[in-house]
This record gives structure tokens, sequence and C-alpha cells, in this order.
């Protein structure tokens, strides 16, 4: 639904716009075409044109578009509340009527002539109004999103501008309503200034939703473990305060870190936004064994462009470049840790790439074997309990994702593992005297999960910060469903990406 909906709401728009300006007596040829229309509708209404080069900057810019859409149909003579409300949330019925309609006419800057309102204080109006609309659209409809690491590639690439669906598993309240406008959690230019206020937080609470989250849908949420951060730009979360905390120099004193460095702590809905795969959904058994994923003992879906390590061994014949750039898909001209050398072992390479170009290579004559790599490095992962929890990111679990409802266990054993869902997520003090777990100041054996939990990887197995690191997501960290790739670019615009559905 919230793709169809999408679809249709940037279809309708262009529609009417094509239609509007034919009536304004714009050629068909520069009508049809998207983004330039808008020159046209900025010549029309003596807009500046600075204003046609700011709506094409990601995310801000769509702002930007609504507010020539507004002054567009006020030269429609549609200046009150009413009309501008339709042109922001059902453009794809509005402007098409408009455009369609016999009964409406161009009247050019003479809409506005005995208007009592002169046309700057309309301008400044139509602003103020697409703004707050706009806002109302982002917190509540569908969110623009860019992508800004490669733990996702091949799916989504670095500069893939999505848009993200709030409809379907049902919008969030904001807990912070005070803040910037279209911006998260830190001021334009200022990365360590923070966008909000923190005297008004709202309580959890979501609208009705169209469906759950389905096992293996691609997620945008909140991180987990970057509600406490380090408020510095090198680390944030590229180096988790948690992870800093766990380090020997701190040995988990929180006094320490906190005089050593700037220490800020977000509100749920401010912390940084992050996209994966949700391959786990409440009450799934999930465990990686020898770099595979597995789910309620059966081996997981694999999305056709996600890419992992292998270990490739030749007879020492050169992998032809022309080979590594067309069908793995890597830049022999620029440095790159996804095809190196495995140290010690010159004939022996690790890869990263898609299962199909892995199928490939083993066509060739001089390769000999293509194998998974595997990396069995143990006190990195999720629970950080390695007497109990003695995992690797490629060998990790078994273990069952909460459900709301499940009655957890107290001991030694599990603590570390849900230590975070009973005090972070679910807001209660828990610690140990005696030998005994002392829950809100009661003793006690036994847990009732509250919220349902979730399992988030990326796409790129071996370059994902992921649940493998820093464990469950609460329903409550969720955003929403990537849907749509509306732009991306890398060195120049990619066509063949805009457009595409995100499965």
């Amino acid at each position: 639904m919230g793709i169809a909906f999408l679809i249709i709401f940037w279809l309708g728009w262009h529609i009417g716009m094509y239609s509007m300006l034919l009536k304004a007596g714009v050629a068909k040829s520069k009508a049809i075409i998207p983004i330039y229309n808008t020159w046209e509708v900025v010549r029309l209404c003596g807009i500046p044109k600075i204003w046609f080069w700011l709506q094409l900057i990601p995310i801000l810019g769509q702002f930007i578009s609504l507010w020539i859409s507004i002054i567009f149909v006020m030269h429609f003579k549609k200046v009150n509340v009413i009309q501008h409300t339709l042109t922001v949330f059902v453009p794809f019925i509005y402007l098409p009527y408009i455009g369609f309609s016999a009964n409406e006419k161009w009247h050019g800057a003479q809409a506005l002539v005995h208007y009592h309102k002169p046309a700057s204080r309309e301008w400044i109006d139509a602003a103020v109004f697409a703004v707050v609309a706009a806002t109302l659209i982002r917190t509540f409809l569908f969110e623009a999103y860019v992508i800004p690491t490669e733990s996702m590639e091949k799916t989504l690439l670095v500069n893939d501008f999505l848009f993200v669906d709030k409809v379907t598993y049902g919008a969030r309240v904001p807990q912070t309503p005070i803040s910037f406008p279209f911006v998260h959690n830190t001021l334009p230019g200022a990365p360590t200034t923070p966008s909000y206020v923190k005297w008004v937080q709202l309580d959890y609470n979501r609208l009705p939703k169209v469906r759950d989250i389905n096992r293996n849908d691609v997620v945008v949420f909140n991180f987990p473990a970057g509600d406490t951060i380090i408020n510095l730009p090198e680390f944030g979360s590229k180096y988790p305060y948690y992870d800093v905390l766990r380090t020997p120099e701190y040995n988990n004193n929180r006094e320490k870190l906190q005089a050593d460095y700037p220490i800020i702590v977000h509100p749920i809905d401010k912390t940084d936004n992050y996209i994966k795969r949700c391959v786990g959904i409440p009450g799934d058994l999930i465990q990686v064994k020898e770099s595979q994923l597995w789910v309620n003992g059966q081996p997981a879906y694999v999305a056709a462009a996600a890419q992992t390590e292998y270990v490739v061994i030749t007879d020492g014949t050169p992998i032809p470049e022309s080979f590594i750039e067309d069908t793995i898909g890597i830049n022999t001209t620029e440095a790159t840790s996804d095809f190196k050398i495995m140290e010690g072992k010159p004939n022996t390479y690790v890869i990263n790439m898609t299962a199909g170009a892995a199928a490939s290579l083993r066509k060739l004559p001089q390769v000999k074997e293509v194998s998974f790599y595997v990396d069995n490095f143990i006190g990195n992962t999720f629970p950080n309990d390695v007497l109990h929890a003695p995992w690797s990111v490629d060998n990790f679990g078994a273990l069952r994702i909460p459900k709301k409802g499940d009655i957890i266990s107290l001991n030694d054993s599990t603590i570390e593992m849900y230590r975070r869902l009973i005090t972070n997520y679910e807001h209660n003090s828990l610690e140990k005297q005696n030998g005994k777990y002392i829950l809100n100041g009661v003793a006690a054996s036994t847990y009732t999960v509250k919220l349902n939990y979730y399992w988030m990887m990326g796409d790129n197995r071996h370059r994902s910060q992921d649940s493998r690191y820093w464990g469950f997501v609460p329903e409550t960290h969720i955003v929403g469903r990537a849907a749509l790739i509306w732009f991306s670019y890398s060195k120049a615009i990619r066509w063949n990406r805009i457009f595409n559905l995100i499965k």
C-alpha cells in the first residue's frame, strides 16, 4: 500500500503540473519533462531563479518543490488554506483537476492584483504553510533518506536517495515535537549541536498500521546503541559510546569516560537513522553458521545483490581486470578492501562480491576454489559476554528474538543478553545484590517482555555494523519501510536506479 501511494502521489503530481503548464501556454515538450517543468513554473510565476536550483538539494529540495507548487496554484486564483492543503496533501487529485477542468483558468500575475495581501506576503504565507505541511508529510506519511554507507550494497548503494514509507508500519507520534524543521538530530553546519529541545517529550505512540514488519523487509530504524554518544564528529555512531566504554582503558567506567569526552543522550526518535534488512521477527531463532544466516533452522533469504566475502584460490594466473570490473563490479583503479590478496598466500584472494559473481568466478580456468570467508574473531559481538556467548560475526548464536509476552530467565548466563532490553528499552531498574537480581527493587528470577523486537542485518555482510554487534531492535525504534529509490548518483546520475522499488 505504501509503495502504491508513493507512485500515485508523484505520478499524479507530474500529470497535474503538465496539464496546468499547458493551460499556462507552455509547450508540451517542456511541460512533460520532470524537474525541468518547475523551471517553467518559476519563470511564469516570477519566482527568483535561485529557488529552482535550491529544490535540487536532496531531501530539503522536496519541500521547496511543495512551496513552488503552492505559488503555482495561487496563479490559478487558488489562495485559501483549503486549496493549499489540497495542493500539498492530495496533489495527485487536485493538480490534475485544475489542469483538466474546463472551469479552471490560468490568470498569471493578474490572479493576485486585486487580492488584499501583497504578492510578497502571499509568498511568505505559502512558505510557512509549505514548511508546516511538509513537516506533517515527513512525520506521518513518508520521508526522504539518503544511503550514507555501503552496508546494504549492492542492494542499495551509497548516494541512493529513498522514500521511507511510514504508513505501512504505522507512523510514530514525535517524541521530541519541538525541533528544527527538515533535519534529524543536529543543526545544519553544526554536527555536534542538537536540533531539538528535550524539555517537551511525549510517550511512545503510533498511528494504526497497515501491517507488521515482514521478515526480509528493508527497514529504517533509530540506532538502538546510539541513545548515548560521544558528541564528537569522529565518534557518534561511527565509534559508538558503548564500544568505547568496553575498551580496557575504561572497563565500563562511565564516570571516567564522561570526564574525558563530551557525552550526549539522544531521545529515541533522535538517534541516528540506520537502514538494514529485517532478517528476524519476534519469536524467530537466529543463527549464523560458517558465514551463512539461518532462521528457524532454515537457510535465510539472500537478496540477489547481497554481498559477502569469499576466499578465492587460483593457480597463479591473474584474474583479468575486465572480469573484476565488469562481472564482479570492483574498480581496479581505486584502492579498495573488496579485492585483496590474503596475507602470506600470494595465490589466494579475499573478494567481497555477490553470489552471482562468485558463481561466474568459479567458471574461470585459473580458479581452483571459491569458498565463503569466515571471520572467527571472538570478543566484539553482542552480547559482549565471551564466557556465555563466545560468538563471532560469522559463527553467531543461536538466539531467540524476544517477543511481547515472552518470559525470560534472569541468571548469569542470560543477563547480558537482556540487560539493555530490560533497562534501556523497557525502562526498568536492574541490579545484582548478594547473588540475586533485583528488578525494580524486588528480587526476581524472570522478566516478562513488554515490546516486540527485531533482528537487523546488512546485505553487505562483512561491511555492516548490525544486530550482530549491538543486538535487538525494539519496536519503539522503527521509523518506516524503505520503499522507493527516487534519485541516485555517484560520479554521475545512475539513471538505471531511479524509481526502482526496494526489495
